[in-house]
């Protein structure tokens, strides 16, 4: 991890309290609540959303003012450097509106466009996830702890988690996320990028789903490879881009799970 990686994931961290300040004032509360969709299922997004992202980018721009950002909510600026950030200001909106805590505010650092750190933040769970290189850790009040998924994990006795069934959207993603799920030893569903974080923690063992956008994605990539996990498309090709992602807790696990996806 580079100097500025360091500086910049620190500098990230710094920003949380507020992004949870922000969320927490709308969590549980009466919302306002529209749908952002051109067409298909219902894609909310709310007030919290718009004012973390805000906040995010002014923030980021006053200490980076050359770099680049990527935001769900307020679309892309183009800046001069290599370095750039991609947020997803509450990550499980549909989570955050009915009530539930899985959700998080989503901060990715790339370089390239390759995404090289990131954060996850649930702040009425008081919890952030990091990583960046092979440097990961979990923080709850003031307490932290270094990330490690299960290492042992194989399919026969995984978790497997997955936030809806309807992210697949053909027959065989369907067919392809079902034969995973019937080998492993359970299957839960919900979750949205929190599933991802408990994967790193150690508590989920295989994440498989469908219809991601970037900024779902690439916050996440650091924390599972900083805990020792591997995460990819449906045959093993980068998975910065969303579409169909399969997260897993060690690279053995990974390659049983992506065996089965490729079974016709």
């Amino acid at each position: 991890m580079t100097q500025l990686a360091v500086e910049a994931l620190e500098f990230a961290a710094s920003l949380l309290p507020e992004a949870g300040r922000i969320a927490l004032a709308h969590f549980r509360r009466p919302l306002q609540i529209d749908d952002k969709r051109s067409h298909g299922r219902f894609d909310p997004v709310t007030e919290a959303d718009r004012a973390i992202e805000t906040a995010l980018r002014a923030a980021i721009l006053a200490r980076y003012p050359d770099h680049g950002i990527v935001g769900e909510e307020h679309g892309a600026h183009a800046g001069s450097s290599e370095w750039s950030w991609i947020i997803d200001p509450i990550d499980g909106t549909r989570a955050f509106i009915s009530g539930v805590p899985a959700w998080g505010t989503l901060i990715g650092l790339r370089q390239h466009g390759r995404p090289v750190a990131g954060l996850v933040h649930q702040p009425y769970l008081e919890e952030t996830f990091a990583g960046s290189g092979t440097e990961g850790w979990f923080e709850r009040r003031g307490e932290r702890r270094p990330l490690r998924a299960r290492q042992d994990a194989r399919l026969a006795d995984a978790i497997l988690y997955c936030t809806h069934p309807s992210m697949f959207r053909s027959g065989p993603e369907i067919a392809a996320f079902e034969r995973v799920s019937a080998a492993v030893r359970m299957s839960r569903f919900g979750g949205d990028c929190y599933s991802y974080c408990l994967l790193a923690l150690g508590l989920v063992d295989l994440v498989v789903e469908s219809d991601l956008q970037s900024y779902d994605i690439q916050p996440l990539i650091p924390v599972i490879h900083a805990a020792g996990g591997v995460v990819s498309g449906p045959r093993g090709e980068d998975a910065s881009g969303g579409g169909f992602v399969v997260a897993a807790a060690n690279p053995e696990l990974h390659a049983e799970a992506l065996a089965l996806i490729a079974a016709a």
